[in-house]
């Protein structure tokens, strides 16, 4: 499945199985290769190749139930690469590198080798630190709703 999606310009982001054994649920959660949003004609389109490649084999059954979508708009930061990607966006990070455990910071870049990757933030007083990010427990792109 992860090369169909990505000859149709998509990357694999997540993939989650549930449901029953009768009645099986893939939740398929996919990313533009593009770096651009994910839309709603980007979802069917990946559902129509992942569907292909389903009913082709016996991995699943016939009666599944499969759910496309995005990340969303508070996405988790999993790797150096999505926090490049993000760079000049605001995150909430959990990691006892910064103050009481959490805080929402504007990721300013990433600097050292793969491996030893540093997030370098910014928090709320405009203060640049740097997070080593095997440091880091959780981090998701933070959501403002604007007015």
């Amino acid at each position: 499945m992860r090369t169909e999606l990505e000859q149709a310009g998509y990357d694999l982001f997540e993939l989650r199985q549930g449901g029953s054994r009768a009645r099986p649920v893939l939740d398929v959660r996919i990313d533009r290769r593009d770096g651009e949003k994910v839309t709603v004609e980007d979802c069917a389109r990946a559902s129509r190749v992942i569907e292909a490649r389903l009913d082709t084999s016996d991995v699943i059954g016939e009666r599944y139930v499969l759910e496309v979508s995005s990340p969303g708009v508070e996405r988790p930061l999993r790797n150096a690469a999505e926090w490049r990607r993000y760079v000049g966006r605001r995150a909430t990070v959990k990691s006892e590198a910064v103050a009481g455990g959490r805080a929402e910071v504007e990721i300013v870049g990433v600097e050292g080798e793969q491996g030893g990757e540093v997030a370098v933030v910014r928090d709320a007083k405009g203060v640049e630190q740097r997070i080593p990010l095997t440091d880091v427990r959780e981090a998701r792109l933070a959501f403002h709703w604007q007015r």
